[in-house]
């Protein structure tokens, strides 16, 4: 079992909590998520470093990161995001090609 952490704009982020969980049923990989502020709370500057700080760790306990780029957007966030697995030796799958091998 592959483990990814999911990236992708928050715009998408109920497409990405459906393709998370389609990823950990259907296609074997085990899926570290977003932290999704679903009560829409307000974030201090210290908690958006927090939670960026996290991802990267996460990031970096995957074997791959999960591109969720539909329609093709890719944000400014989710490109440095890219980078730094990439810089990591991670693999990078885009939702857009992926077909589940």
């Amino acid at each position: 079992m592959k483990t990814v952490t999911i990236c992708g704009s928050m715009k998408f982020e109920t497409e990405m909590q459906r393709i998370a969980f389609l990823l950990e049923t259907k296609h074997n990989m085990n899926v570290l998520q977003c932290v999704y502020n679903v009560d829409n709370l307000d974030i201090t500057p210290m908690e958006q470093v927090a939670l960026e700080n996290a991802h990267y760790s996460k990031i970096e306990l995957s074997d791959a990161i999960y591109v969720v780029d539909i329609q093709g957007y890719i944000g400014n966030q989710v490109s440095k995001e890219i980078a730094f697995a990439k810089s990591k030796g991670k693999k990078v799958i885009f939702h857009s090609t992926y077909r589940g091998n």
